[in-house]
């Protein structure tokens, strides 16, 4: 494994353990505290929202983990890369429309608690996977621009 990739793959498992303990064991206290204050249903459907979109995080996780090990093989200008990169894509693309759904919860409890900043935190946890999704479809389309050209020049004499 070379060193390079080594310290991108720890940053990705660094990455995933605060979001594995605050699934496991911050959300849940969140939501029975949150519960005394507001109704069930917009509580549970915030906490629900966010369990949903662990999901997807996971899964580009593990797609950016194939990426770096495709690096490591020599083997980065390749349709797996390209596949890898479609995935982080779709991944993000889907965390950005879940929060988007979930704005006007945001609102409601803003509103409720004269927070403005709250639908701002709102608006940034569905900004942010978009923007990580535009990004991977740029790289996405730059490598599979390379890869034709390499296959060009690997079929010219």
């Amino acid at each position: 494994m070379k060193r390079e990739t080594l310290f991108l793959k720890i940053a990705l498992v660094l990455i995933g353990l605060p979001i594995f303990a605050l699934a496991m064991f911050i959300l849940p206290i969140i939501a029975r505290e949150a519960a005394i204050y507001y109704p069930a249903y917009l509580v549970y459907s915030i906490i629900g929202s966010i369990y949903i979109t662990a999901i997807p995080f996971y899964f580009a996780l593990y797609q950016a983990y194939k990426l770096l090990s495709y690096i490591d093989k020599n083997n980065a200008f390749s349709e797996l890369s390209v596949k890898s990169l479609k995935y982080i894509k779709y991944c993000a693309t889907m965390i950005g429309c879940i929060y988007g759904a979930g704005m006007p919860f945001f609102y409601y409890i803003g509103e409720k608690d004269d927070a403005p900043g709250l639908i701002l935190i709102g608006i940034v946890f569905t900004i942010a996977p978009v923007v990580i999704a535009v990004f991977a479809a740029v790289l996405q389309k730059l490598l599979q621009n390379a890869i034709d050209i390499k296959q060009d020049n690997d079929l010219t004499i």
